[in-house]
């Protein structure tokens, strides 16, 4: 990595830089803009590709086999009348810990777009704004105070984004990508653990270098020198100690690590719980898979079981360690998939890209569960009732974890940019999510 100085630095020291706060300053921030809210962290369950809403969270049982397919027996929840579909028997058990948004909308069924809209709440044109990991961690992360060696904005394991996720606001705000295989017997997680290289010699490296630095002894005193002898002794802190073996899921409890599934996304959801027990503001499962074009079903009787173990676990672990009503979970893709499905050739019980009506998952942080908001049609085709476009759903976050919806964010030439658009701005505007806002 290059510095705008021309510095290079490692991906490690980068990481370092990041937890100490960064050779480069953000613009000032003013007090008002963040206050103490009900939520301190998120875990976002980004379902890269777009889940189907009738297959998950709104089953169509009475519209016909062509739009229901295979799943045609919804089951009940713990929460009288809701009805989720019938590969998600775990979370059926949770559902009073969730709300179900049915009428989420924005109507674009290009991946690219969709995403752009559906993370950062922001109508295409113009600026590329950041999203919503990105604005949590100006908020909540170094400009606010944040301590942790751990960055302040992580996903595991690949970038959601197909757009810059910091936008104008630039690399500081740019999410830590894990990389590596989050179930793998040891996690490489990028510039933390290097693959092939024992713990040992990894302290040995270390011990190495010290009795080579016959420079460093020459600076004390110098600023910069102490800032980046600060930031590589950090850097070891999350190689060697305690602060990246928050990484590590081997040594947790085996009848744990059973209910969470021994999948990537199980793994997955373990570390979140751990990352914002560490303090973490803002966690994304990049969970892939989802863009199911051809042998939809096939590939969903796999997929909606693993999906079923991991979240369902994850809210009942956040509950049990306390954390669930400081942690919003956030669950939804980019938009849904078509209710009718192709049965034709070359699709074979295809669902292709769908904006137009889909769901998203609530949890936590201040957010009531076991109810659900707006309503699709017999079909799934269309809102009925209340529409919630992105810009409702991220506001909400944003309310619940304190962050002023109206505050400025940091904008390279100086323009008066706000969180959150308003009608003014030109979109639509469905409301915050009150219902469910405690």
């Amino acid at each position: 990595m290059t510095m705008n100085n021309g510095m290079n630095i490692s991906r490690r020291d980068a990481m370092g830089l990041a937890a100490a706060g960064g050779l480069v300053l953000g613009s000032p921030m003013h007090a008002s803009a963040v206050k103490a809210g009900k939520a301190k962290a998120v875990i976002q369950i980004w379902m890269w590709g777009g889940p189907s809403h009738l297959d998950t969270f709104d089953p169509k049982p009475e519209a016909g086999v062509e739009y229901y397919g295979p799943y045609a027996s919804p089951i009940e929840t713990n929460v009288s009348g809701i009805r989720i579909g019938q590969k998600l028997p775990l979370l059926a058990k949770q559902a009073d810990k969730y709300s179900i948004i049915r009428s989420m909308t924005h109507g674009i069924n290009a991946h690219e777009t969709a995403s752009y809209v559906t993370q950062t709440g922001r109508p295409v044109g113009g600026d590329v704004y950041p999203c919503t990991g990105a604005v949590v961690s100006r908020f909540k992360g170094v400009d606010a105070g944040y301590t942790g060696l751990l960055p302040p904005y992580i996903v595991m394991t690949k970038p959601q984004g197909r757009f810059s996720e910091s936008g104008f606001m630039g690399l500081r705000y740019k999410p830590f990508a894990t990389g590596g295989k989050p179930s793998a017997p040891v996690f490489s997680v990028e510039g933390v653990i290097q693959q092939g290289i024992t713990e040992a010699r990894q302290k040995g490296r270390r011990e190495l270098l010290s009795s080579l630095d016959t420079y460093g002894s020459k600076l004390e005193g110098n600023t910069q020198f102490n800032h980046m002898n600060l930031c590589k002794e950090q850097a070891y802190e999350l190689i060697l100690g305690d602060a990246g073996k928050v990484f590590d899921v081997k040594n947790e409890d085996p009848k744990l690590r059973e209910r969470y599934g021994k999948s990537d996304f199980g793994a997955s959801c373990l570390i979140a719980r751990k990352l914002v027990e560490a303090g973490v503001p803002y966690v994304t499962i990049n969970y892939q898979g989802w863009d199911t074009h051809k042998k939809h079903f096939d590939i969903m009787n796999n997929k909606l079981t693993e999906m079923d173990r991991g979240f369902s676990t994850l809210l009942d672990d956040l509950q049990q360690h306390g954390l669930l009503d400081s942690t919003i979970v956030w669950w939804g893709g980019e938009f849904g998939r078509s209710p009718k499905i192709q049965w034709e050739a070359p699709w074979n019980g295809g669902r292709s890209h769908y904006g137009k009506c889909f769901s998203h998952v609530i949890a936590g942080g201040g957010f009531q569960g076991g109810q659900v908001i707006g309503a699709s049609n017999e079909n799934g085709m269309e809102v009925a009732d209340r529409p919630v476009y992105p810009w409702d759903l991220i506001g909400s976050i944003y309310e619940q974890l304190g962050i002023d919806p109206n505050a400025q964010l940091p904008h390279p030439q100086g323009l008066d940019v706000r969180v959150c658009p308003t009608e003014a701005d030109g979109v639509t505007m469905g409301g915050r999510l009150r219902e469910i806002m405690s």
